[in-house]
């Protein structure tokens, strides 16, 4: 177990950037645990602690200073180049690029882990957390911008970046607390229950390149005007964190 975790280790190094903020990744875990089997939703409890999949879902972005994990930062994404075909992405999910992060190969290493160890504390929240990230636009940005963070902003005034406004800026916009947000989600678009839960990893995984596609084509026609940018990408960033969570807890419950 040691050697394998040495291994995920292995495949991370360091990079200046988050995926979703906190309450974006309690968001995910939520709409997760409230869709857990009741006897994984016990595993996990009995593992992490009562919600702590939730709680403890930030955790792996808070330690990143941290020399317990020192080389896990770029295991948070998977930046790819832009008008790559279909074909070309999916095949990025088993032969990994050899630039713009290991958020794939990471996933595939934790998910060995906890296949051998159901009880595997630290692989369980890094893969709560990696798994969001999946969905977290910015974490599959374009090689060149170092994920959005150098393509720069307004947001109300202030001076900001793409990243930062996908990771927080859009879900903080709406002032719910992360239990209101994932309430909200689900009465909002649990009318796409059944047809999140019948997407394969593939067709999530071009989903959510071609929404950062869109997101970048955009950028080269956005006025400045922060409210019009929240009123057009709000319900994409919900959906893909609605989609997150739904896609995590049908992987845990296949896991566990």
């Amino acid at each position: 177990m040691k050697r394998l975790l040495t291994v995920f280790a292995i495949f991370c190094i360091v990079l200046e950037c988050f995926a979703w903020g906190p309450k974006g990744h309690r968001i995910v875990a939520q709409v997760a645990y409230d869709n857990l089997d009741c006897k994984v939703r016990k595993h996990i409890d009995k593992v992490l602690g009562k919600q702590g999949m939730i709680y403890l879902s930030t955790w792996p972005d808070e330690i990143k200073s941290d020399t317990i994990f020192p080389t896990s930062f770029d295991c948070h994404y998977q930046d790819l180049a832009d008008g790559m075909t279909d074909e070309q992405v999916v095949a990025t999910l088993t032969n990994y690029p050899n630039e713009g992060g290991n958020l794939w190969m990471a996933l595939d290493s934790l998910e060995v882990v906890l296949t051998k160890d159901k009880y595997c504390h630290d692989a369980l929240v890094f893969y709560v957390h990696l798994y969001a990230d999946r969905f977290c636009p910015m974490h599959m940005a374009h090689l060149d911008d170092k994920g959005g963070n150098a393509v720069k902003m307004k947001w109300f005034g202030q001076n900001t970046n793409l990243h930062a406004v996908w990771d927080s800026k859009l879900i903080e916009n709406k002032g719910f607390s992360y239990t209101e947000y994932a309430n909200y989600l689900a009465n909002v678009y649990g009318y796409d229950y059944k047809h999140i839960m019948q997407m394969s990893e593939e067709q999530t995984l071009l989903y959510t390149y071609h929404l950062t596609d869109d997101i970048y084509a955009y950028q080269e026609v956005w006025s400045g005007n922060a409210y019009h940018y929240a009123y057009q990408w709000s319900e994409a960033v919900e959906y893909q964190m609605y989609m997150a969570g739904l896609k995590l807890a049908q992987i845990l419950n296949q896991i566990f």
